[in-house]
């Protein structure tokens, strides 16, 4: 057994490393020509420096890990489609079918294997991924004014007994700082009571307070009185966190997922709308699962009868069915969060009926054919 297990996983292995290179280079060269417009940008942070072509070099090898993340399913299909189909064509699958390797010890074998693939993507998604997306967005913050999403940045919440404060962050800056900070504080019956403006500001880690910089700060006691100040710094008591807003300030399939879990609970304790976050989050927990989906996908291949047809076919298939799921799987989280289905079934439905789909094409091909 142990034969055919290193002679399955490595021709497996190395056909997904193959592959897997084979697209990052691809996607790594379309990053390096979509940056190229940042070329000759100054810095922010250091005087007299420009954003040149190492920096470019730097922030693609940053995002490699992010395409890894995104590119692992799919190099994974496309490798065990063709590692099978390859055995097959040699006939080694067949002489290991006649030597007792059954379906079901098959179908377990690439199962441990693609359970080994969803580890590392689970591991390269929640870990490197993450601050290595960080630090490529801190490097582009330093010649583009700081990291923002859109054009009115993040939007958080804030309940407490009596009132409750809406919070605007425009952009964070390279060190750190936030940029463009506006606050709403409503009384118990929704009437604006205080608004807050403040230039820059920080979060003490250890306190809460936002240390806030330029501020200008309207009262509003009663429909006829308001009053204004002009106040060179602020300190603003929040259970707000500066995590909190590294977070918010992240794209959502970017977040390690126990990040996106208490992002999640924060917006539903403030009442906000948590259907989009709480379905990339079941998608990023049913993510590296699709790696086991993929290898159970492709072991059908290994019992197809071909001997003098060549394999491009057979690997141009696995990358119709690749692509096919990924498009699923993104329809359906927008469908489930327009619909407001149930995140779970959003995430998870795609993955489930390829599984079904794949697990029925290996029965009929083993037990019919």
């Amino acid at each position: 057994m142990k034969t055919v297990r290193r002679l399955i996983y490595g021709e497996v292995l190395a056909a997904v490393a193959f592959v897997l290179l084979a697209f990052l280079a691809l996607f790594s060269f379309f990053d390096l020509i979509d940056d190229l417009s940042s070329l000759g940008r100054p810095s922010l942070v250091r005087p007299g420096d420009q954003y040149d072509m190492t920096d470019a070099l730097l922030y693609v090898g940053l995002l490699l890990p992010s395409r890894l993340y995104e590119l692992m399913p799919i190099a994974v299909l496309i490798g065990t489609v063709y590692a099978m189909a390859r055995l097959a064509q040699g006939s080694e699958f067949t002489i290991l079918r006649t030597s007792g390797l059954g379906p079901g010890r098959a179908l377990r074998l690439v199962a441990v294997l693609g359970v080994g693939f969803a580890v590392l993507t689970f591991a390269v998604g929640d870990y490197l991924a993450p601050a290595a997306e960080r630090q490529g967005q801190l490097l582009k913050a330093q010649f583009r004014g700081g990291i923002s999403i859109g054009q009115t940045g993040a939007w958080l919440r804030e309940r407490t007994q009596d009132t409750h404060t809406s919070v605007n962050v425009r952009a964070l800056s390279p060190d750190g700082e936030l940029r463009g900070i506006r606050l709403f504080v409503f009384d118990a019956h929704g009437r604006v009571r205080e608004t807050v403006r403040a230039a820059a500001g920080t979060i003490d880690a250890q306190t809460g307070v936002w240390h806030l910089r330029e501020v200008e700060r309207q009262r509003f006691d009663d429909a006829q009185h308001t009053r204004r100040e002009a106040l060179a710094t602020l300190d603003w008591p929040s259970s707000l966190s500066a995590d909190m807003l590294n977070v918010a300030l992240l794209k959502p399939q970017r977040m390690r997922t126990l990040d996106l879990f208490n992002y999640v609970r924060h917006l539903e304790a403030n009442e906000q709308t948590a259907q989009r976050y709480e379905i990339e989050f079941w998608r990023k927990l049913f993510y590296p699962l699709s790696c086991v989906v993929m290898v159970v996908l492709a072991l059908p291949f290994a019992y197809l009868h071909f001997r003098n047809q060549g394999l491009s076919a057979y690997v141009f298939a696995g990358i119709m069915i690749g692509i096919s799921f990924f498009l699923i799987n993104s329809v359906f989280g927008h469908i489930g969060n327009l619909h407001d289905w149930q995140p779970w079934l959003a995430a998870g439905a795609p993955s489930a009926l390829y599984s079904l789909l794949s697990l029925a094409a290996f029965g009929w091909l083993v037990l019919r054919r």
